[in-house]
C-alpha cells in the first residue's frame, strides 16, 4: 500500500504548513511555531526546551531536573539504562504524584551489541489473597463507588518498580543503583522550586490527602498545597534512597520497608478500606523479561510491549490495520479517518483477548490475514458505528459484516509518565511508569517519603468468565502503556512512548502517522493537537483537533467530542529521532503538562 514518509534525515522541522496547522490549534504560540520552522540553534546558546539534536546521548522527560540527572550519568560514561534509572529515581522526587517506588511500569530496550529488543514487565501484582469480586458491594452485588475503591488499600498493587531497576541494571547497566540514587537523593534533601503543576497536582488531592496523616504532612505543609516559587523538600525519601543505596533491594521485597508498607496497606485510616497484601508477596514478586510485540509496518519494525500491557498488540493490530489504505499529506483528514477506524476495531480486540490470562492470541491479533479481516468493513467516507464487536482471530479469514458491541470502556487512570533515553553506543530506553492516577491511592509510608499505587483499579471491578482483566490472586492488571521502539535496517529510528491511560496507545499511534504519513517533524508529530477513539460511540479531541478537522470529520459519520481531562490534554510525550551521523534528535512536549525538557550530551 502506499506509504508517504519523510527521509531518514527528517530531524529538522519542516517550515509550511505543519507548522501553521500547530499555530492554528492553539497547542502552540506563535513563537515556538517560529521556533520550529527555523533550523535548531545549538542547545548551548539556549535554555534547555522540548527539541535538542546532538551526539553523544540523549533524554527526553517531563521534567528538566530528571532530564539533567540522566544527561549527567551519559557524559560520566554511564549508558541508557544507567541514565533511565537515575532519571526515574529523579522523578519519583520531582512527580511523586506520578512515579514513585511505590509503583511500577513496562520498559523497552534496544541493545546495540546484539541488535536485539528486550522487555522488562514490572506491572504491579495482586497479592495472593485478592478475590475476583474484590470490588463489588457484598451488600448490593455491585461495584463499589470508584472514589473509595482508589483512595485506600484494597486498589495497591505490589509495586514494581524498584525490582524493573534491579533486574535493567543487573543484565544492562553499567553502574550500581546506589550510585545512580545519588543525584535524587540531593535534590530530596536541599528541595527543588514548585512550578505550577506541581501545585496543580496538588491542589487536585488536598482534600482526600488532608485525610490521611502521612500524606498530609508530607504533601500539605501548613494544611494547603506548597506555593508555587515555594521550595519542597522531601527528606524522609532522601533517607529512604540512601537505605536502599546501602542495604539494596532486599529491604523492599523481603525486609523492614517491604513490612512498612504492608502495614500501611492493611492499616489505612479510619474510613478506608484495607488491602489484603503480607510480606509474601513483595517478597515473591518479579519483574520478568518478556518477548516484545513485533509487527513491520511500511518496511520498519515496531517493538512493544506484550501482555500484560495491551500496548504492543493494539499498537500494531491498528498499524496492521492502518497498512491497507492510503495514508497521505496531501489528505490528512481521510488518514485521520483511517486512524480512528484502525483504532476503534483494535481497541475492541483488546477488551475482548488481552490481559494477564493465558493463551492471549498475540500471533494471530498481529497477523496480517487477521488484519485484512479486520481492515474489510472500514470504508473511506462512513464511520463504523462504536462500539464496534471484537473479531475472531481464529487464523481463518474473510470479510464479516460489522457488528455492534455493548462493550464498556474501563477506567484507567491518566496520570503517568515517560521518559526516552539513547547513549553514544546506541543503546536505546523507552520507559513509561506510573502509580495510576495523580496520587496513586494516596496512601504514604509513614516517614519513607513516597506514594503507594491504585494500579488495582485497572482490573474490571465485576468479574466475568470471559473477562481476561477480571481480578486474581497474584494476576498483573491490563495496562495500556505503550512504549515503543521503531527500527530501520534493524537500527534505531524511533523511540517514543506516553502517560494517558486508555490513551496512551492512540497518542502513540497518532504520532507515528504524524510522522510517517503526514509530513511533520518529529517536534511537530508530538505538539500536533490528538484526538482519542477506543472503540466508544464519540470520539474525545482536543479543542485544536476539533478546530482543524472536526466538521471535515464528522461529515465522513465520525462522532466528536471536547476531551476534558482532567489533565484537559491528551498525554505528554516524549519521543526520539535518530537522524545521520550519528545524531538524534529529543523531542518533548512543548505545552501539555506545561511542556518537558529534552537535552543532548554534545548539542
Amino acid at each position: 500500500m502506499s506509504g508517504h514518509f519523510l527521509p531518514f534525515e527528517g530531524g529538522s522541522p519542516v517550515p509550511g504548513k505543519g507548522v501553521t496547522m500547530l499555530r492554528q490549534s492553539g497547542l502552540i504560540t506563535a513563537g515556538l511555531a517560529l521556533a520550529l520552522a527555523l533550523p535548531v540553534a545549538p542547545a548551548a546558546a539556549a535554555p534547555p526546551g522540548p527539541t535538542a539534536t546532538g551526539t553523544g546521548g540523549a533524554v527526553s522527560t517531563v521534567d528538566a531536573t530528571a532530564s539533567r540527572a540522566a544527561i549527567d550519568v551519559l557524559r560520566k560514561g554511564g549508558n541508557a539504562m544507567d541514565a533511565a534509572v537515575a532519571a526515574a529515581a529523579m522523578l519519583g522526587v520531582t512527580e511523586p504524584y506520578v512515579a514513585a517506588l511505590g509503583g511500577g511500569g513496562f520498559l523497552v530496550y534496544y541493545d546495540a551489541k546484539s541488535g536485539k529488543v528486550h522487555t522488562i514487565d514490572g506491572r504491579e501484582t495482586a497479592p495472593k489473597a485478592m478475590r475476583p469480586d474484590a470490588f463489588v458491594d457484598p451488600a448490593t452485588g455491585k461495584a463499589i463507588p470508584f472514589d473509595q475503591a482508589v483512595t485506600s488499600g484494597l486498589s495497591v498493587g505490589v509495586p514494581g518498580t524498584l525490582a524493573q531497576w534491579r533486574a535493567g541494571l543487573s543484565r544492562f547497566g553499567t553502574r550500581s543503583l546506589g550510585s545512580l540514587l545519588q543525584p535524587a537523593i540531593k535534590v530530596a534533601d536541599g528541595g527543588f522550586p514548585v512550578d505550577q503543576e506541581f501545585f496543580d497536582q496538588t491542589s487536585l488531592n488536598a482534600t482526600r490527602f488532608a485525610k490521611i496523616p502521612a500524606t498530609a504532612k508530607l504533601f500539605l505543609p501548613g494544611g494547603a498545597p506548597p506555593a508555587v516559587g515555594s521550595t519542597f523538600r522531601n527528606p524522609d525519601l532522601a533517607g529512604t534512597y540512601r537505605t536502599l543505596a546501602r542495604r539494596g533491594t532486599g529491604w523492599f521485597y523481603g525486609g523492614g520497608l517491604g513490612d512498612e508498607i504492608v502495614k500501611t496497606v492493611q492499616e489505612p485510616p479510619s474510613g478506608l478500606r484495607p488491602g489484603v497484601m503480607d510480606p509474601a508477596d513483595l517478597k515473591a514478586y518479579t519483574a520478568p523479561f518478556r518477548a516484545p510485540t513485533r509487527v513491520g509496518y511500511h518496511g520498519l519494525e515496531v517493538f512493544g510491549m506484550a501482555p500484560p500491557s495491551s500496548g504492543g498488540s493494539t499498537v500494531g493490530e491498528a498499524l496492521n490495520v492502518l497498512e491497507r489504505f492510503p495514508l497521505s499529506k496531501s489528505d490528512p483528514v481521510q488518514a485521520l479517518h483511517y486512524y480512528l477506524e484502525a483504532s476503534k476495531v483494535a481497541y475492541a480486540d483488546r477488551a475482548a483477548y488481552v490481559g494477564d490470562v493465558p493463551g492471549v492470541p498475540l500471533k494471530e491479533l498481529l497477523s496480517d490475514g487477521y488484519a485484512a479481516e479486520r481492515a474489510c468493513p472500514i470504508k473511506p467516507d462512513t464511520a463504523l458505528t462504536a462500539p464496534v464487536a471484537p473479531g475472531t482471530p481464529d487464523g481463518t479469514y474473510g470479510c464479516p459484516s460489522p457488528a455492534g458491541s455493548t462493550a464498556a470502556l474501563p477506567y484507567e487512570g491518566p496520570q503517568t509518565t515517560h521518559l526516552v533515553v539513547s547513549d553514544k553506543w546506541g543503546n536505546v530506553v523507552a520507559y513509561t511508569l506510573t502509580i495510576e492516577q495523580f496520587g496513586g491511592s494516596g496512601l504514604t509510608v509513614p516517614g519513607r517519603g513516597f506514594l503507594l499505587n491504585n494500579e488495582l483499579t485497572d482490573f474490571s471491578f465485576v468479574p466475568s468468565a470471559t473477562d481476561p482483566n477480571s481480578a486474581a490472586p497474584g494476576k498483573r492488571p491490563r495496562s495500556s502503556m505503550a512504549p515503543t521502539i521503531v527500527l530501520r535496517d534493524g537500527r534505531p529510528f524511533l523511540a517514543l512512548g506516553s502517560p494517558g491511560g486508555s490513551t496512551i496507545i492512540t497518542t502513540v499511534l497518532q504520532i507515528l502517522l504524524n510522522r510517517l504519513h503526514l509530513g511533520m517533524s518529529l517536534p511537530q508529530a508530538v505538539a500536533a493537537p490528538r484526538a482519542t477513539q477506543r472503540n466508544t460511540a464519540v470520539t474525545l479531541a482536543e479543542q485544536g483537533f476539533l478546530d482543524l478537522y472536526g466538521p471535515a470529520l464528522t461529515a465522513k459519520g465520525q462522532k466528536l467530542d471536547l476531551f476534558a481531562g482532567p489533565p484537559p490534554s491528551i498525554g505528554a510525550a516524549t519521543a526520539l529521532e535518530f537522524l545521520t551521523g550519528r545524531r538524534v534528535q529529543a523531542v518533548a512536549e512543548p505545552v501539555r503538562r506545561h511542556g518537558g525538557t529534552a537535552l543532548v550530551v554534545r548539542p
